[in-house]
């Protein structure tokens, strides 16, 4: 299987404390956050500051530094039950093997005051040692009881010095960086590159690799001006996989296939792949769409999409990513329901409802004489003998009479379904009024 490759900016973050760039009035000899990885004795705390600047890097040299366990999520789509779950497994964790968990939560100032609140007893217990990343002044966006439990740093832009250095890494690592490929960078070329990088590392460092890759691709020797200048505009197309970008363009591109617009549904696709998306993330959430949004409407949408996940996985990109488009194009076409997605949540909301209600008697297999003796099995219709192979019978438990969860759609396949199952209800009914006992008044 072809493994998406990881950027250059995520092989290239510093493992250690030292080899952290631009922070060093935080970080260095003499500094809290230096004693507490040299001690041992991590803590919470904020870390405040602007994009591509260390916050993530210096969560991760903590929890690497002091042995605890790092766990991450972003506060885009996190919420209290999220919290929860990491909380008893830290929980779990300390209980069996004492070990100490480090959460890091991205853009902390996205939770609200409830979400928030649910971290104040454990950071106060010492259960987990949140180290929360924000862009926004946390005086306004996090509450004072955490603020108050928690240290604030606050990160500055990085220099050009700074971005001078963690480019020069890069290219000149061979193991992680593009030293092996033997690319040179000249004092213009780098100039451009800080200067477009604004103060963010990542940027400089992603349009370095999209620079490397041009001049590779052009076989030329030296990353020149011209392809910086062409690597830093093509890096607009570029967007942080784990951050709010990632659900927007993910989120336009179910919208377009759900509203049938293959135009803007092909667009969507070409922004994520182009933008350096995983993939099979974008089939596996095809495949989903084609469940939930097109169902039996076309039940060969499911076929299409699966077929493109595994001919990516055989050619990998770019020559299966065609077949990612032809599946994307594919699903907007086709008719929708969502059907089968109602029908499963009104199955599971009664199920949660009404509990573990017994299977009817005439339905049960009975493998055994005992069984057969309590009537399992007994006047069960085998529908194979009848016309067209269906008969009534009961099939749901008998409280549940004959509750209906499934409405099928008039569109595309569908409808011929929606045709059967009427028919096949109208018989069901029809046979209930002839069993009705008349009345005797």
């Amino acid at each position: 299987m072809n493994q998406p490759k990881q950027p250059l900016a995520e092989r290239m973050r510093p493992q250690r404390l030292s080899r952290l760039k631009g922070q060093e009035e935080i970080t260095g000899p003499g500094t809290a956050i230096h004693g507490a990885i040299k001690q041992d004795q991590p803590f919470s705390m904020i870390l405040w500051g602007p994009p591509g600047c260390g916050k993530t890097t210096l969560a991760r040299i903590m929890s690497t530094a002091t042995g605890a366990a790092f766990t991450q999520f972003s506060a885009v789509l996190s919420g209290v039950k999220d919290i929860r779950a990491v909380i008893a497994s830290a929980r779990t964790a300390l209980d069996e093997d004492g070990a100490r968990t480090l959460l890091f939560v991205d853009e902390i100032h996205r939770f609200n005051k409830s979400q928030q609140d649910a971290f104040l007893p454990h950071v106060e217990s010492g259960l987990i040692t949140l180290v929360g990343a924000t862009t926004e002044n946390p005086s306004f966006e996090v509450i004072p009881a955490l603020l108050s439990r928690c240290k604030v740093f606050v990160l500055k832009t990085l220099s050009a010095k700074a971005l001078t250095e963690i480019v020069a890494a890069a290219l000149n690592d061979t193991e992680n960086g593009l030293g092996q490929t033997g690319l040179t960078l000249g004092p213009e070329a780098l100039l451009l590159l800080t200067e477009s990088a604004d103060g963010d590392a990542r940027r400089a460092l992603n349009s370095l690799e999209i620079a490397a890759e041009m001049a590779l691709a052009e076989k030329e020797t030296a990353i020149s001006t011209e392809l910086v200048h062409r690597a830093s505009a093509e890096q607009f197309l570029r967007y942080d996989k784990t951050g709010e970008e990632h659900y927007n363009l993910i989120s336009a591109l179910h919208k377009s296939l759900r509203g049938s617009d293959p135009d803007a549904a092909i667009y969507w696709l070409q922004r994520m792949l182009m933008g350096g998306e995983d993939p099979l993330y974008i089939a596996r959430r095809m495949i989903r769409f084609a469940s939930e949004d097109i169902g039996n409407a076309d039940p060969n949408a499911l076929t299409v999409a699966l077929n493109a996940t595994e001919t990516y996985r055989m050619l990998g990109s770019p020559e299966g990513e065609l077949a990612l488009s032809q599946a994307a194009l594919y699903l907007s076409t086709a008719p929708k329901s969502n059907r089968i997605y109602t029908a499963h949540k009104a199955a599971a909301k009664c199920v949660k409802k009404t509990g573990a209600l017994e299977a009817p008697l005439h339905i049960r297999n009975a493998p055994t004489r005992l069984m057969k003796d309590l009537g399992y099995g007994k006047n069960y219709r085998y529908a194979h003998d009848h016309e067209n192979a269906f008969t009534v019978q009961d099939y749901l438990p008998e409280s549940l009479g004959d509750q209906i969860f499934y409405h099928p759609s008039s569109r595309g396949y569908e409808g011929v379904i929606k045709k059967r199952l009427t028919a096949w209800r109208a018989k069901k009914r029809h046979a209930r009024k002839k069993q009705k006992p008349k009345s005797s008044g």
